[in-house]
């Protein structure tokens, strides 16, 4: 795993598929996203490393409950004590009540299904509590007021993370950033419903964007987002 700084106060831990996000506050740490199983020990290295201790992170937020984002959340919640989060509708799916709908490729392009086929399986996701149950709207106290701002379409319960008093946005996978292109995230339940969560997020006022997958911009974001939302409307 590597550590990359993106702000000041902010890093993002690259695991070999995807990236969760720390978030330093006086005295308090948040981690958004927890990556796939067994990455429990590599974070709390990085905790260390930045300088801080696992318990140092109070809460954990997931923007969805896919296996690259929520798998190591349970093994985090032991070694942290951390408050996790998530939204109402992918709850069910973090504690393991029932298993997790798979991809919808009706409109999809046909590059995606093969993706989605040929890319080895992660572990799967061993069941997490969830002690916050999230909705649109709703604000976390980190990062001076971190609204919650739905965003389904990758899954039903897929959130984006945004902190107006800092300009930062945590899309999760509803936009991808990958080889120096912002797209829409792949592998959606709908993409209809997830191209307007696209167009939604880019109408945030952001400065710096942090994906689920790929490089974040840390700076003029929004302008990206717009370009990027325009261009992936005009593809569907």
């Amino acid at each position: 795993m590597e550590i990359i700084r993106v702000l000041p106060g902010l890093h993002m831990l690259a695991f070999a598929v995807g990236q969760a996000y720390l978030w330093r506050d006086p005295g308090s740490l948040t981690l958004v996203d927890a990556g796939s199983a067994g990455s429990g020990a590599a974070v709390a290295e990085a905790v260390r490393e930045l300088g801080h201790e696992p318990g140092d992170v109070d809460r954990i937020v997931l923007t969805h409950f896919h296996e690259d984002h929520a798998g190591g959340a349970s093994e985090l919640a032991e070694l942290t004590g951390a408050t996790v989060m998530a939204h109402r509708l992918d709850a069910p799916f973090v504690r393991g009540d029932a298993p997790g709908p798979p991809p919808d490729f009706t409109d999809a392009p046909g590059w995606e299904r093969e993706l989605y086929e040929e890319l080895p399986p992660l572990p799967a996701a061993p069941p997490c509590r969830v002690d916050r149950e999230l909705a649109d709207g709703d604000v976390v106290d980190f990062g001076g007021g971190a609204r919650v701002v739905a965003a389904p379409g990758h899954t039903d319960g897929s959130i984006a993370i945004h902190l107006p008093a800092h300009g930062v946005l945590f899309t999760g996978d509803a936009i991808a950033n990958v080889e120096g292109r912002t797209i829409l995230g792949v592998f959606n339940l709908d993409r209809a419903r997830a191209m307007e969560s696209f167009r939604r997020l880019a109408a945030l006022e952001t400065e710096t964007a942090c994906f689920g997958h790929g490089d974040p911009i840390p700076r003029d974001a929004g302008a990206a987002l717009r370009r990027a939302a325009r261009a992936a409307g005009d593809g569907v």
